[in-house]
């Protein structure tokens, strides 16, 4: 199990490194792990050098005291690329992910081959929604929001047909630390990422999920206006699209990268 250090941050990371592949980078949602990507590294694992990694806070990566800031995630993987040598990559990150990917192409552009967004905003809801969720958390633990988590990350058509996926999400979920998931949940809070488009010059492909309650269509409708080079992709799915709709998903970023 690997790990990297830096500046008090211990980053538990994956990377299936194959020489003369391009390297695919994955960045995961508030309140995932990097294990949220294993439909993806089962199917693109053949064409692509993968590297993931668990976000501050998350799975078995530290937990520094918080509030944390998306710059500061978004230097967490510069230091990373860094640590493994890697000058230019794909990246690919959903949702606050997705806050990071657009974070590091817009300051470390020059790190990037292509950028996929999914299920990610500009914006993240509101402050005080936000404050409601930290509150809750602090003082009734993530088992508290739980359920209402996975009725965001998935249609009522996936969590009836694949009760077992959704369950082990929810396991994975509850076994976040809530320190850190309430100190990532500041940094989604006070991001406001509408300024950093317009530096964004990789080509990107921005995904949505069309029953998505979370991030919409009007949110990815809003990166892609604002960017010199984009496509735009949704698919029938809520907002973990990249595991409700895999092979879709795959099939995307396959034919985009």
């Amino acid at each position: 199990m690997p790990f990297f250090e830096h500046h008090g941050l211990r980053t538990h990371f994956e990377f299936a490194h194959h020489p003369g592949q391009p390297v695919l980078v994955f960045s995961n949602s508030l309140g995932a792990t990097l294990s949220m990507w294993d439909p993806q590294v089962a199917e693109l694992g053949p064409h692509f050098s993968i590297l993931r990694y668990d976000t501050r806070g998350h799975g078995e990566s530290s937990v520094p005291r918080g509030p944390y800031r998306i710059e500061q995630l978004g230097e967490d993987l510069i230091a990373l690329l860094d640590h493994l040598e890697l000058e230019r990559v794909h990246l690919c990150g959903l949702s606050m992910g997705g806050a990071v990917a657009q974070w590091v192409a817009a300051h470390a552009g020059q790190r990037l081959n292509k950028l996929v967004l999914a299920s990610t905003a500009v914006k993240f809801g509101t402050i005080a929604g936000w404050n409601e969720r930290i509150e809750t958390v602090g003082a009734q633990g993530m088992a508290s929001i739980a359920a209402a988590t996975m009725e965001r990350w998935f249609t009522e058509r996936y969590r009836w047909s694949e009760p077992d996926v959704v369950a082990g999400i929810r396991q994975e979920f509850e076994r976040c630390d809530p320190e850190g998931y309430s100190a990532c949940c500041a940094a989604v809070r006070d991001a406001d990422l509408r300024g950093d488009l317009e530096k964004i010059t990789a080509p990107t492909l921005v995904i949505f999920g069309t029953q998505d309650p979370s991030t919409t269509g009007m949110d990815a409708g809003f990166i892609a206006a604002h960017l010199s080079e984009e496509h735009v992709a949704d698919l029938d799915a809520a907002h973990l699209l990249n595991i409700e709709k895999a092979s879709g998903f795959n099939k995307l970023l396959r034919e985009f990268l």
